[in-house]
């Protein structure tokens, strides 16, 4: 891994970190993020302390996030660039699979939008098992018959009935988009390296906490973080983080975990 040589800029080509961040369309952020745990560090910098970019950082970089994009954790692309001995291929080959399966899923999920969509084109009010071919690919019948057996004497299972009931189209289709953005939100943060016990992914996981309480039960902090476990021993719903992003189940937990202390400490 090159190390940063404390000097003025060379005579050949440099790069702030700004500069960088808008060649590549990421964020100054996560520039520092890499460089602080060594998975970038700037080959220059100035005698001011500031970071200088040359064209071998560059290379590494666009390195970087090909592997990222492809949803290799940061440890993985480390070993990757700076391990001899690492076996690219088989990291690929195991990527393939997964991209493959998210391929898949994502095929089911289109078709049961198109569905909606052609629902509500022709008027239609979606039923229960239609809403729920919208919001998850779980079997409608089995998933109302697990929920009400496992929640169905709680208050938050009540709660949920008699909000939802009263919910029109646009209602569902505002609060799948508020959802969406949530896990987007989420998701951006997996893909920058920020940590799961981080300020910010924890904001998250609360605004995820107070989605919940606004639009179908009041969600506290504890049974929130019973959620995140589910989220990772439930397959079915490790299945539909994944497909957003590769370790979002085990992020969103861990999120939601840090944000659950941060509340709850005494």
């Amino acid at each position: 891994m090159s190390q940063p040589v404390d000097r003025e800029p060379s005579v050949g080509r440099v790069y702030t970190v700004g500069q960088v961040a808008g060649f590549a369309g990421i964020t100054v952020r996560t520039l520092h993020h890499y460089d602080e745990i060594g998975l970038l560090v700037p080959g220059e910098r100035t005698h001011a302390g500031h970071r200088r970019y040359t064209d071998a950082d560059l290379d590494r970089l666009q390195q970087i996030l090909f592997y990222r994009q492809l949803g290799f954790p940061l440890d993985e692309v480390a070993a990757l660039l700076d391990d001899p001995d690492a076996d690219p291929r088989a990291h690929l080959r195991r990527q393939h699979d997964l991209l493959t399966a998210r391929i898949e899923k994502l095929r089911e999920m289109a078709a049961a939008v198109e569905h909606a969509m052609e629902a509500r084109r022709m008027g239609i009010n979606l039923t229960p098992e239609e809403k729920f071919e919208v919001f998850g690919d779980f079997d409608p019948d089995e998933h109302a018959e697990e929920v009400e057996r496992r929640w169905g004497d709680t208050e938050a299972y009540r709660q949920s009935q008699r909000r939802t009931a009263s919910y029109t189209k646009e209602d569902w289709k505002r609060i799948n988009g508020e959802l969406d953005a949530i896990h987007g939100r989420m998701a951006a943060l997996l893909a920058e390296g920020v940590p799961a016990h981080s300020q910010a992914a924890a904001d998250v996981a609360e605004e995820h906490r107070r989605f919940i309480t606004g639009a179908y039960y009041d969600c506290g902090h504890e049974l929130h973080a019973c959620l995140g476990e589910m989220y990772v021993t439930d397959e079915r719903f490790t299945a539909t983080y994944e497909a957003i992003r590769p370790g979002l189940a085990r992020y969103m937990r861990d999120a939601i975990a840090a944000n659950t202390a941060r509340h709850t400490a005494s």
